[in-house]
């Protein structure tokens, strides 16, 4: 282990309570901008996966967004009586169930583009520091999860 210099069990110095942190306060800024939408931020997520990849089957979004399935059904529930999408068993698999989106789902869409816009400008509208930012965390989220197989 890599001893930090000075005290290693300073909360200030703890990744996870900055990441932490830092969770909260920018999830705070998506449930407001979400709101208006009738979204919440994992509705969000599983909206962007399918408006870039639709039709999926649940398990790819759920690979995607790295979900499992007791967490996924219920949002896709929800949005399943929201109207913005539709469970359907798949052709090639009757074990496999496909989200598609609606009529109402692929109109969201167009009300969601402002979003990432507004995200930024809530952040302090520097793009290259959220770019590099985004690249790093992703980066992080790829070690952590390359360590669970260890």
């Amino acid at each position: 282990m890599t001893a930090i210099a000075g005290n290693p069990l300073l909360l200030e110095r703890q990744v996870c309570f900055a990441l932490a942190l830092a969770n909260r306060s920018v999830l705070r800024v998506y449930r407001r901008i979400l709101e208006p939408l009738g979204l919440t931020h994992p509705q969000y997520l599983v909206m962007l996966t399918l408006w870039q990849h639709a039709p999926l089957p649940v398990k790819e979004i759920g690979r995607l967004l790295q979900l499992d399935s007791a967490t996924l059904s219920p949002m896709l529930k929800r949005l399943e009586a929201d109207g913005v999408i539709e469970r359907r068993r798949s052709g090639a698999d009757e074990r496999s169930v496909e989200i598609h989106l609606t009529d109402a789902g692929v109109e969201l869409r167009n009300q969601a583009l402002a979003i990432p816009g507004q995200v930024v400008d809530a952040l302090g509208g520097d793009l290259p520091l959220l770019e590099e930012l985004h690249a790093v965390l992703t980066k992080v989220n790829a070690a952590a999860v390359a360590s669970e197989k260890d």
